[in-house]
């Protein structure tokens, strides 16, 4: 067979080698990336709630800078918990909402949250003996008594001599006012005598003192579990919060619920870019084939750009990822479909390669820029999901016309200007009997 005349067989040779490292790159590290991203509590599962934020004072004014110094406390809270990437975010004026994901004792999370987690010591009569304030700053610590071996939470304060005064003061008083009761969040109305028979006291240990304590170690003893000295010692360490939570709204999602969440959508988002795929090669031919390599790009960058975001992904940023490929699709066709118009007027595939990709241009860049307002507008006045789907749209977007359109007129014309397509317009999906129509 005879070769054909005036090919650049080059620019063929390039197509290959770009493909080949774009595959190459793929196929080593995609998986890291995308088991790297984190999970939202819906894919995941975990435990969400909406707080709204109640001044403690009436002459106390809820601001920015209350809102977060409160986010700060809440953080620390969510340290003793151990989560690795909660979410703690301001919404409005006056709420804070937390996301945090792989929580199974929502209970108990709830509970450290929102706990004032003010310790105070007093009598019996209520009268306050020491503080937070008497206590050293991260003092508290989970440790175990010396002769019982039993959890307990051990406190330093700031002044043993102090400490060894008041216990004087009790262990004089005798039996049975020499009591002295650890109260965590302490409210005008509450009493000593009414607090200590309930099952869920705020009282957390009422030791009696028989004889005066020259130290600054105080040891709380109170049937506690490890789990428990632990969270404990934890939110006195975090500080008292500086404001009152008020819970608007809970959400709970089982980790067995999140995962089959997660099954279904990568399920259902394989299934939809596997027909897109189909369509494009069965309708444009040798574009479709260039849009179908595109497109597996740009589903990589998407996700090494999120990753890198240190994003968290969610079903709706699952189902904007998928979105995003449709208008990558979307720019695709539209050039395609300018470059076969201007097949059908007569033009030679270079020319018509060129004009358009010239003419389809402008058309991509109003839908694109449209889309990205709208998903703007999602961002500013949206919440939680809301923003998570507005956020991967907009990556998605900018990331599908760097693909759509440069990548896939970069590979596409490398093969136009080998020349080696001259001649054939079936391989863009035109009939030679369609030429000269328009």
């Amino acid at each position: 067979m005879k070769k054909k005349r005036g090919v650049k067989k080059g620019r063929i040779v390039g197509f290959f080698i770009i493909v080949a490292a774009f595959a190459a790159l793929i196929a080593t590290n995609v998986l890291d990336h995308a088991e790297d991203i984190s999970l939202g509590l819906d894919l995941q599962g975990g435990f969400e709630v909406l707080y709204e934020v109640k001044p403690l004072a009436e002459d106390q004014e809820v601001t920015r800078d209350l809102l977060s110094d409160t986010v700060a406390s809440i953080n620390a809270r969510i340290n003793v918990l151990g989560v690795s990437e909660p979410n703690v975010r301001i919404e409005g004026d006056d709420r804070i909402r937390v996301q945090l994901a792989g929580v199974s004792d929502q209970q108990t999370a709830r509970e450290i949250l929102s706990t004032q987690a003010h310790l105070t010591f007093r009598d019996i009569d209520d009268n306050v003996l020491l503080d937070g304030s008497d206590l050293k700053e991260g003092g508290a610590r989970p440790s175990f008594h010396p002769d019982t071996n039993q959890p307990i939470v051990t406190l330093t304060l700031n002044d043993g001599n102090l400490f060894g005064r008041i216990t004087t003061e009790i262990s004089q008083m005798g039996a049975p006012a020499n009591i002295m009761a650890i109260w965590l969040d302490f409210e005008e109305g509450d009493s000593y005598l009414e607090e200590v028979g309930k099952a869920d006291s705020k009282i957390i240990s009422d030791p009696r003192v028989k004889n005066p304590i020259h130290s600054a170690n105080v040891m709380i003893e109170g049937g506690f579990t490890i789990q428990e000295t632990q969270h404990l010692a934890g939110i006195l360490n975090a500080g008292a919060l500086p404001v009152e939570l008020e819970e608007v709204y809970s959400n709970a999602v089982g980790a067995s619920l999140g995962e089959r969440s997660m099954e279904q959508a990568i399920f259902a988002g394989f299934v939809g870019i596997a027909l897109i795929f189909a369509y494009m090669l069965f309708y444009y031919r040798f574009m479709g084939m260039i849009a179908v390599i595109t497109l597996s790009v740009y589903i990589y960058i998407v996700l090494v750009v999120f990753n890198l975001m240190n994003a968290v992904l969610t079903l709706p940023g699952i189902a904007a990822l998928i979105l995003g490929v449709g208008m990558a699709v979307d720019a695709n066709i539209i050039t395609y479909e300018r470059i076969k118009d201007e097949l059908r007027s007569g033009k030679t595939m270079m020319s018509a390669f060129k004009a358009g990709s010239r003419r389809s241009l402008s058309t991509i860049l109003d839908a694109n820029i449209t889309t990205i307002l709208a998903a703007a507008v999602l961002f500013y006045f949206g919440t939680s999901a809301v923003q998570g789907f507005a956020v991967m749209l907009i990556v998605s977007i900018l990331t599908s016309f760097l693909t759509a359109v440069f990548g896939a007129r970069l590979l596409l014309g490398l093969w136009v200007n080998s020349r080696i397509l001259n001649g054939k317009p079936r391989m863009f999906g035109v009939k030679e009997s369609e030429i000269g129509e328009l």
